[in-house]
């Protein structure tokens, strides 16, 4: 290995359950390169599906990783420019034994990163690989496989289409008219496909796939960046919208007067749907906000099961319990029937199908959760030690709580109201969340509380 600062590498964009840094002090051609080595080293792959999304560097980041994978004498399948859930699909629909996708999701635009999955979309983290690999990357002593991989170039555009499109019955599916914010990122490809097998109007705000994110990063969770939906919502008499992050795992949607609403009450709908069709079924959620989506669940005849926040291990929870649908409040949304894996563009059209049987507005369809169960929406702080933070809380909290859980950071629940607090896998934030039974000043008492005792340690 040469000498000189050119091989001075930040490990620190290794996260629990995928890798995301700055171009290019964290992440750069070079490392990308020793993840393909790394890879293959570590699990012995004879094939892996290669997926990148439309941020600037993604390109060149992928024909580095590509370069480790075949100078390891693996064969790769690239899928081209495409949405994670592409490489997903790829990973449990065909032959290969894993597959890599370039995307650092909604970070800013000087960011990018790997997201992995094992064979038959199987995720990968830090526990049951990730720390490999870094590791592997940290001693960079790779030797060149004898025979060089092959690389086979095929978008699966029209086998992934169809795998979306069989969620729903198109004869279900009324004439609507649908506002789409693909905000720069990679929706629109798809979208243009499906809208070519549903009956339906879709206005589309920024739909040019453009790393420079012209219109701000693609992230609805950023309030400053609904407006221009919301607005579009009222200007066309669009019956709902839906908008996506830039590598469009994440949906997000906006009801009929333009009013944002909540990935939580998302979560409900979408379990209530699911039990309709899978009597008893198993639904998987995630500890921040819990109570209205219990409730929905076993209301439905179903089994609502917690498991740790981010999509590894929302997988892994949902493999082991045959669960038929996971949904987080951070509007990832995980499908049994898609290789346990989270998309995008399945929730979307699940709710267009709920809508048109219903025959309800969308803020008909969740008035009762939102009246019922009132959040706070996720609140982020950055701090200087959450650790100490998070135990200040819990000390003064806990001679009063009912349940007190560490699932994922710390949950503490009271008669009539709970909250959770977690410090984030992927940025150096403090996230809260609050919810109440039916009790908007009690959420407002208690938020304004929980932020005091946070700001000590900002």
């Amino acid at each position: 290995m040469a000498n000189g600062t050119e091989n001075i590498q930040d490990f620190s964009c290794f996260k629990s359950y995928d890798i995301r840094g700055k171009v290019p002090s964290q992440v750069n051609e070079k490392l990308a390169e020793q993840i393909g080595r790394a890879y293959a080293k570590a699990f012995s792959p004879k094939k892996v599906a290669v997926g990148y999304d439309i941020r600037l560097t993604s390109l060149s980041l992928t024909n580095a990783l590509i370069k480790g994978f075949v100078k390891s004498g693996v064969d790769v399948l690239l899928i081209g420019e495409c949405g994670t859930e592409q490489v997903y699909h790829a990973a449990f629909s065909t032959d290969v034994d894993g597959g890599v996708m370039v995307t650092a999701s909604h970070n800013p635009k000087d960011y990018n990163g790997f997201k992995f999955v094992g064979k038959g979309a199987s995720p990968l983290h830090g526990e049951n690989g990730l720390e490999l690999i870094r590791d592997l990357c940290e001693k960079d002593d790779f030797t060149d496989a004898s025979h060089e991989g092959t690389v086979t170039e095929n978008s699966l555009l029209p086998e992934y289409i169809q795998k979306l499109l069989s969620f729903i019955d198109v004869k279900n599916i009324k004439p609507f008219t649908i506002v789409a914010g693909v905000g720069n990122g990679g929706a629109f490809k798809v979208l243009s496909l499906l809208e070519k097998e549903l009956p339906c109007t879709f206005i589309a705000l920024h739909p040019e796939a453009d790393g420079n994110f012209p219109n701000g990063v693609p992230n609805p969770l950023l309030e400053e960046n609904r407006l221009e939906t919301s607005e579009l919502v009222k200007k066309h008499n669009a019956d709902f919208a839906m908008a996506w992050d830039g590598d469009f795992d994440r949906c997000f949607f906006f009801d009929e007067k333009g009013e944002f609403v909540d990935g939580y009450y998302v979560v409900g709908l979408l379990a209530e749907a699911f039990l309709v069709e899978n009597k008893g079924a198993k639904i998987i959620h995630d500890p921040r906000l819990i109570w209205n989506t219990i409730e929905t669940v076993e209301n439905g005849g179903g089994h609502a099961i917690q498991s740790k926040t981010g999509h590894a291990f929302i997988k892994e929870s949902m493999r082991k319990e045959n669960a038929v649908y996971g949904g987080e409040m951070s509007a990832h949304h995980y499908f049994r029937d898609f290789g346990y894996c989270d998309s995008g563009m399945i929730p979307w059209l699940l709710l267009l199908e709920l809508l048109s049987k219903k025959s309800e507005k969308l803020s008909n369809c969740v008035a009762v959760a939102m009246q019922a169960y009132p959040i706070s929406g996720e609140i982020n702080r950055t701090v200087t030690d959450a650790v100490a933070c998070i135990a200040s809380i819990e000390e003064k909290y806990k001679d009063s709580a009912l349940n007190i859980e560490k699932v994922d950071g710390l949950s503490m629940s009271f008669a009539d109201w709970r909250f959770n607090v977690r410090s984030s896998q992927t940025e150096p934030l403090l996230r809260l969340n609050i919810e109440t039974r039916a009790e908007k000043k009690l959420l407002t008492n208690k938020t304004t509380e929980l932020l005091a005792m946070i700001a000590k340690y900002e």
